[in-house]
């Protein structure tokens, strides 16, 4: 094939181009004209250094001149830049020619591709990885990867950082009263009123909702306070969006690396940890994160971050502790209860890890996994003719949840061959008290489903008797302490004979927990108590040693 028939080939399917040994070019074809926008008189004789876009770095075009110097193909995709100015992609090859001998290197002929369109998508794809896409914002993962370089660089220069979580207060009430819509647009002004206040050098980045982070670099400690009310102030100014004047004001967490000499997940945490102490001591104000805290709240923080892991990594466990009826020797149910099983430190029981998240939504997601692994433990047993119901703890944060109800019939909906009668919740008097409009109505809510409840560790309230007749629990424990004593403590004796025929008065069932000896057991039966659990009938099991256990123990009470 000759080269006129040649290029008449390729004109048809591709921009083609020839160049000379340094680069000038020597024949084009028009589609070569339509991308750059040059016509052929201004490109033949012209270096194609003329497309070069600045976009790729030196040792680019050093890689693909010694390539087809060498006589090699190569290929791979470069952006050019067209006589107007804008940038395109095409997807290159570039082939050396030889002379006939096939000796020398006599000219490069380039044909080429238009991608640009891909690369466009691609960026635009990988813009919306790392960026907001409301505000345009960085977000969390542009934002990590910031702060792991700024962390850097403050090393290598000795300098600080300021690592700040600004949360907005009354962004709630806006979206309630005017709807996501205008709450959107107030984020964006926000945003924009934010990014003006900063420098060059800083960045403000969305973590997501109404939450956004400042990254301060080089800053100066003294200087800080002063900018960081500016930045209050700028968030207080009322904002005028579609006709509405809109009122916010922000609380702002601030921790200072290197005094907090943390990487970067820890640093936001301790710049959100800050955040909530200023909300919590009044809002609109700025607090900073106390590097002297002490070790105890440090091991608090880890605790929750490990026992998150935890959950996902299914490491938590529940085990079961049998109730039965001391009159008649059968087991009525059993008691789920939480157990962490440790890589390294064992089995560990509530005390060791609950307290630290009780005041934290993490309690929240875990009484959802206790509920749902409970369901699914009642549904096996049922299939295999035992019908033992059985109980749950729910943490006081969990169960005041506007929305505990619903999410508790969501967990239901997942397991429609499990009687409702079959789940008991159990909550301690304390949170009834607490809240008690609330916690009543969600008795009665829950108990129209068929869920049953129970109030755990009765008689260690203040007010436990009189608030009995408003709290429509079917069954009442007897706090273990109360049971502990009552064979030595008139006091614990009387209290205990108190709640049991205060509960017999207004039809609930009663259960003693804590119960470790033969005399306990017989005491509590004297005394009209025939339901109880405790070390003295079982220690709390896996599920797997239930069955076996439940048949001994039955046949031996026969």
């Amino acid at each position: 094939m000759t080269d006129d028939k040649y290029r008449t080939a390729v004109d048809a399917a591709a921009i083609y181009s020839e160049t000379d040994l340094r680069g000038t070019i020597t024949h084009i074809n028009d589609q070569f004209c339509a991308i750059s926008g040059y016509t052929k008189e201004e490109l033949i004789g012209a270096n194609h250094r003329l497309l070069n876009s600045g976009q790729h770095p030196p040792e680019f075009f050093r890689e693909l001149w010694g390539t087809i110097s060498n006589g090699e193909i190569w290929k791979g995709e470069i952006c050019n830049r067209r006589k107007d100015g804008s940038l395109y992609w095409v997807n290159s090859t570039i082939v050396p020619i030889k002379d006939d001998k096939g000796q020398h290197v006599e000219k490069f002929i380039s044909i080429r591709f238009d991608v640009t369109e891909k690369q466009e998508l691609l960026e635009a794809m990988q813009w919306r990885a790392s960026h907001d896409v409301l505000t345009t914002l960085p977000n969390r993962v542009y934002l990590h990867d910031r702060l792991h370089q700024a962390i850097s660089a403050a090393q290598r220069h000795e300098h600080s950082l300021a690592i700040c979580i600004l949360d907005l207060d009354g962004f709630k009430a806006v979206n309630d009263r005017y709807g996501h819509a205008i709450g959107d647009l107030l984020l964006v002004e926000v945003a924009n009123r934010l990014t003006r206040e900063l420098r060059a050098e800083d960045m403000l980045a969305r973590l997501g909702g109404d939450e956004f982070v400042l990254l301060l670099d080089q800053v100066d400690e003294e200087l800080l306070p002063a900018a960081l009310k500016r930045v209050l102030d700028v968030i207080a100014v009322p904002f005028h969006i579609d006709g509405h004047l809109l009122k916010v004001a922000g609380s702002l967490g601030v921790t200072i690396y290197p005094k907090d000499n943390e990487g970067p997940d820890t640093l936001l945490r301790h710049a959100d940890q800050a955040m909530y102490e200023a909300k919590q001591s009044g809002r609109n104000r700025f607090r900073y994160f106390d590097v002297s805290i002490s070790k105890k709240t440090r091991a608090t923080f880890k605790t929750i971050e490990r026992l998150k892991q935890a959950l996902g990594q299914d490491e938590l466990r529940l085990h079961y502790q049998p109730k039965v009826n001391l009159r008649n020797g059968t087991v009525i149910g059993f008691e789920a209860l939480l157990r962490w099983e440790h890589p390294e430190w064992g089995l560990l029981l509530p005390d060791a890890f609950l307290p630290a998240v009780e005041r934290t939504d993490l309690i929240i997601d875990i009484g959802d996994w206790v509920i749902e692994q409970t369901l699914g433990q009642i549904r096996l047993w049922t299939a295999e003719g035992r019908i033992w119901p059985v109980s749950v703890n729910i943490a006081a944060r969990h169960f005041q949840l506007p929305d505990f109800v619903d999410r508790l019939q969501a967990l239901l909906a997942k397991h429609p061959d499990v009687e409702p009668r079959m789940l008991d919740i159990e909550i301690v008097e304390s949170t009834a008290i607490d809240n008690l409009e609330h916690v009543s109505q969600c008795l009665i809510d829950c108990q129209k489903m068929g869920v049953t409840f129970s109030l755990d560790d009765f008689g260690t309230g203040f007010s436990s008797l009189s608030y009995l007749k408003r709290l429509p629990a079917q069954t009442i424990k007897i706090d273990k302490s109360f049971v502990r004593d009552i064979l030595h403590d008139k006091d614990d004796l009387a209290l205990s004979e108190a709640i049991i025929n205060l509960s017999r008065t207004f039809e609930r069932e009663v259960i003693a927990e804590g119960v470790e000896t033969d005399l306990q057991e017989s005491m509590l039966l004297g005394m009209g108590c025939y339901l109880a659990q405790g070390y003295g009938i079982a220690a709390p099991m896996p599920a797997e040693q239930v069955t076996d256990w439940a048949a001994r123990y039955e046949l031996m009470n026969r």
